[in-house]
C-alpha cells in the first residue's frame, strides 16, 4: 500500500458566519486510510467533516486532496468538482429507484455502468437484491447500498457522517467491521465521524480525538489509549481515574498505592505533583495483598465484573476482577498495581486548588457522551 500524502488540513480554521467552530486545526490522512473524527456533540467534528465536502468555507488555512488545493480564506471548490463520496447518517437513497439504480445514479453515463453496479452489488453482500426497493431492505441494508452509491464513482475520499447512529449495538458492530472490510477491500480512502468510541476503533487506523473545537490528538488507537498527549484524551478514551502522586524519579512514582515504576521516563522537576492515569486493566485483584481498597459499586461484565473501589484518601479507582471472585459492596479487598506502563500527566502547582481537573485529589471523568 502506499503511502502517499492525500488529505492534508493545515491550520485550519472554519465554522458558521463569525463563529470559529473549529481552530487551530492539523491533520493529513494517507492514501488508503480511513480516518475517524472522535468527539462528543457540538465539538466540530461535523463542520470539519462538511468543509472537507466543500459544504462549509474556511476561515483562516486551507485543505489540499490530492495535492491540490480545495478550500482555503475565500476559495472553496464546488462539492461536486472535488471527487469526494459523502454518505449521510440517514442514507438519503431515492424511495422511488431501485436498489441497483440508486447504487448507478451517480455513474449514469458510464459506459460499464451496470458491470460496475453487479460488481458493487457483491461488493455490499446484495447480490440478489438489485431489484428491489429501498422501503424492501431492513436498516442495515440500506446502509450499505448508500455506500455501494457512494463508491461507484471511484472517489479519492469518502466522507461518512455518523453512518450506524440509526442502528442497533449488536449490527452496528457488525456492520462496523463489514464497512472497514469493504474500503479496505477496494483500497478506498475514508473519513467517519462518530461520538462512538468502539466504533471508531473498529473502523479506523487514526483516531482524531476533539474537544471544543479543538483536535487534542490524532493518532492510532492504540497509541491514544496507551500515549495520551493530554488528561482530556486519557480520560475519553477507555475508562480510568486519576490519582495525584509526586515524582520519585523519572520512572517512578510515589502515590498513596506506594511507589509505582512504569518503563517511560519523565523529564519533569523530581518531587513535583503529578496526576497519575490508573484503567481498571491497570488495578488487579490480588487476596494476599496488603493494599487494601473498599468496593463502592460493581458492575457484572459476564467473564469479569467491574469493581468500583474507595482508597482511604477517599480517592476512587476501577478495577476489572475475575468473574469468580465474587465479593459484594462494602467489602473490602486486596489489590496491587500492574501499570507498567505509567502515565503521568503534570500537575498545575502542588495544590488541588489550580487544578480544575481534579476535585480531592482525584477526578473521574465521564467517558459517556
Amino acid at each position: 500500500m502506499s503511502h502517499e500524502l492525500l488529505l492534508n488540513l493545515r491550520n485550519l480554521a472554519c465554522g458558521y458566519q463569525d463563529q470559529r467552530v473549529v481552530q487551530n486545526l492539523n491533520l493529513h490522512l494517507n492514501a488508503g486510510d480511513i480516518g475517524c473524527l472522535l468527539g462528543s456533540s457540538g465539538c466540530g467534528k461535523t463542520t470539519t467533516l462538511r468543509a472537507i465536502a466543500g459544504f462549509e468555507p474556511v476561515h483562516e488555512g486551507e485543505i489540499t486532496l490530492g495535492g491540490e488545493t480545495i478550500s482555503r480564506a475565500g476559495f472553496t471548490l464546488a462539492p461536486e468538482k472535488r471527487r469526494i463520496g459523502m454518505v449521510f447518517q440517514d442514507y438519503a437513497l431515492f424511495p422511488h429507484l431501485s436498489v441497483a439504480d440508486n447504487i448507478a445514479f451517480g455513474i449514469r453515463k458510464h459506459p460499464n455502468k451496470a458491470r460496475v453496479t453487479e460488481e458493487l452489488l457483491e461488493l455490499v453482500n446484495l447480490k440478489n437484491l438489485g431489484k428491489r426497493f429501498p422501503h424492501e431492505l431492513s436498516g442495515g441494508q440500506q446502509q450499505r447500498v448508500a455506500l455501494a452509491r457512494a463508491l461507484a464513482p471511484e472517489p479519492q475520499l469518502l466522507l461518512l457522517d455518523e453512518p450506524f447512529s440509526n442502528l442497533d449495538g449488536e449490527l452496528r458492530r457488525k456492520l462496523s467491521h463489514e464497512v472497514r472490510d469493504i474500503l479496505k477491500a477496494r483500497g478506498t480512502s475514508a473519513i467517519l465521524v462518530t461520538h462512538d468510541q468502539e466504533e471508531a476503533f473498529a473502523v479506523s487506523d487514526h483516531v482524531g480525538v476533539f474537544k471544543e473545537g479543538r483536535l487534542e490528538q490524532w493518532d492510532t488507537p492504540y497509541n491514544l489509549y496507551h500515549e495520551p498527549a493530554t488528561p482530556f484524551v486519557a480520560s475519553f478514551i477507555g475508562q480510568g481515574y486519576f490519582i495525584r502522586g509526586q515524582l520519585g524519579s523519572p520512572e517512578s512514582v510515589q502515590t498513596e498505592l506506594g511507589l509505582l515504576r512504569g518503563n517511560r521516563a519523565y523529564g519533569w522537576p523530581i518531587g513535583g505533583a503529578v496526576d497519575v492515569l490508573l484503567r481498571p486493566d491497570d488495578i488487579i485483584y490480588a487476596p494476599d495483598s496488603a493494599l487494601k481498597a473498599r468496593i463502592v459499586g460493581k458492575t457484572f461484565l459476564g467473564a469479569s465484573t467491574l469493581y468500583r473501589l474507595q482508597l482511604p484518601t477517599g480517592a476512587q479507582l476501577e478495577s476489572i476482577f475475575p468473574s469468580h471472585a465474587d465479593h459484594q459492596v462494602g467489602a473490602e479487598v486486596g489489590i496491587r498495581v500492574a501499570a507498567e506502563h505509567l502515565v503521568l500527566f503534570q500537575a498545575c502547582g502542588s495544590t488541588a486548588a489550580h487544578i480544575p481537573a481534579v476535585e480531592n485529589g482525584v477526578r473521574r471523568y465521564s467517558t459517556a457522551l
